[in-house]
């Protein structure tokens, strides 16, 4: 799967149509290790010209072997993959430390859920059943669910495991045959899952793998005329990039474009038990989670003391090096970094207040792309540390009197993807969910401990589509309708 340059460093191919090649360019891109600033691998910089024969490929393979195969057949393999991924977990943990930065507890985590995506679709694929309807006399009406065809996903940096789990795991258990475009700044774990199913009896062009920059194989991957669905998770201004290509072939997008999620904390709220979720929400890997909790509002009665209690658990964050698995880990890059930097000197500049921050390791090598987790408090609603999406460890804090307060913030940004809510009250419990502008709401806990069989995406600009649970499934499949007059 890999060759050694002169200087080396791995060298990883694209994977298509089950063959490791390099990009038809001859072109690479050097990846970094966030923690320490060092080269960590070579991969192919590919282009339109590679995406047009990885789509091929799969279209050749929905004529195949798989295309034939049974739901049941299909479902086995799938769950055979799941298998395999967990008998590489230490290669496929230590990968995506290195790549993407995490501390190894969260990057081991990313495995398991990686493989329970593949264990939960491979199980549900011969459970998506089509109905019989009653219509008129004499016909006999039903649905079923057929394949779109060839599924374009584009993975970004910050959870490729998880975030190539729910995305897969949906369009193979359907029956498609999938082009994975994964982020240039993160990709060695998505590279070895590759070779994992390949090995694992996952029959050629099914799964296609393009590596390179997102303006040339991520563009032409959502812009290409063979492609039946694209699924993208990433920036707005990307999404709305990608859907823009798509459309163009009228082609169906799922978009999840990220969050500005709040939490919102009642005095009568059990704090003890709500301070882990207040505070791991917003900094779990480096904070860069599309459904990172960025936004605390805490109602006026006990503001000062929930500020006081989260700022001792900031002082004790420890930020280093992935490997050594510290409470935080770098970003993704330098260039992460310098934006993230940007918003904390902001908030110097406008006068805002830092609560607390987290404590830089005295072993963090000194090239290594660290932030330290910051908590802002007294930030004005309509602040920029309010409104935009930082995609970093920092989260702000702001007070509210009443609970109708409470939903004009929690609604008064342009996103609507996760929200907490924390009180003992099961009616206000009820109101809130219905009130709060979001695809999930989580009462009394954040997150529901990940939850693949949990629907999940978002409204407004955190884009619209649902990945997880049943509900996936039938985003990657059509419904066709058959009516049969019999007489």
């Amino acid at each position: 799967m890999t060759i050694t340059t002169q200087d080396d460093l791995p060298l990883y191919g694209n994977f298509i149509d089950k063959k490791w090649q390099p990009a038809l360019s001859g072109q690479t891109i050097t990846l970094k290790n966030p923690s320490d600033g060092s080269d960590l691998a070579l991969i192919a910089r590919g282009s339109a010209e590679d995406i047009d024969l990885a789509v091929k490929a799969a279209r050749k393979a929905l004529s195949g072997p798989w295309g034939k195969m049974s739901a049941t057949e299909r479902g086995r393999i799938m769950q055979n993959i799941g298998q395999a991924v967990l008998k590489e977990i230490d290669l496929l943990t230590e990968l995506e430390a290195k790549d993407v930065g995490k501390p190894l507890t969260q990057a081991r985590a990313d495995v398991i859920a990686l493989a329970r995506y593949l264990e939960f679709y491979g199980a549900a694929a011969d459970k998506v059943h089509g109905e019989t309807l009653p219509y008129q006399d004499g016909f006999t009406v039903m649905t079923i669910y057929e394949p779109q065809g060839v599924t374009g996903h584009i993975i970004p940096w910050n959870y490729p495991m998880q975030i190539l789990g729910r995305s897969l795991g949906a369009s193979l258990a359907m029956g498609n045959a999938t082009v994975v475009k994964p982020a240039e700044e993160a990709c060695l774990t998505i590279l070895n899952f590759a070779r994992i199913a390949d090995e694992a009896g996952l029959p050629a062009g099914v799964l296609n793998v393009v590596t390179g920059l997102g303006l040339e194989a991520g563009a032409a991957l959502s812009a290409h005329p063979d492609i039946n669905h694209v699924s993208f998770t990433g920036s707005l201004r990307t999404g709305e990039a990608v859907q823009t290509a798509a459309a163009k072939h009228a082609v169906p997008v799922t978009l999840e474009l990220g969050g500005k999620s709040p939490q919102i904390v009642f005095a009568d709220a059990d704090i003890d038990a709500a301070l882990p979720y207040l505070v791991n929400a917003g900094i779990q890997n480096a904070g860069q989670t599309c459904s990172a909790s960025s936004r605390i509002l805490v109602q006026r009665d006990i503001y000062e003391d929930v500020v006081a209690r989260m700022s001792e658990r900031y002082k004790a964050l420890i930020v280093g090096s992935a490997l050594t698995d510290p409470s935080v880990g770098p970003v993704v890059s330098q260039r992460q970094k310098a934006i993230i930097d940007s918003y904390i000197e902001l908030a110097k500049q406008d006068g805002l207040t830092i609560a607390a921050q987290g404590t830089l390791s005295s072993d963090a090598p000194k090239d290594g792309a660290y932030v330290l987790p910051t908590l802002i408090r007294d930030v004005p609603a309509d602040h920029r540390l309010a409104q935009e999406e930082i995609f970093g460890p920092v989260q702000v804090i702001m007070p509210f009197d009443t609970e109708e307060e409470a939903i004009a913030l929690a609604n008064g940004t342009d996103y609507g993807l996760v929200c907490g809510v924390w009180t003992r009250d099961g009616a206000r419990q009820m109101r809130m969910a219905r009130s709060v502008q979001a695809g999930q709401v989580f009462v009394n806990n954040y997150g529901a401990a990940g939850g693949v069989e949990l629907p999940f995406g978002g409204v407004k600009r955190s884009g619209h589509g649902r990945e997880k649970g049943f509900e996936a499934l039938y985003s990657f499949a059509t419904l066709k309708t058959i009516a049969v007059w019999h007489g």
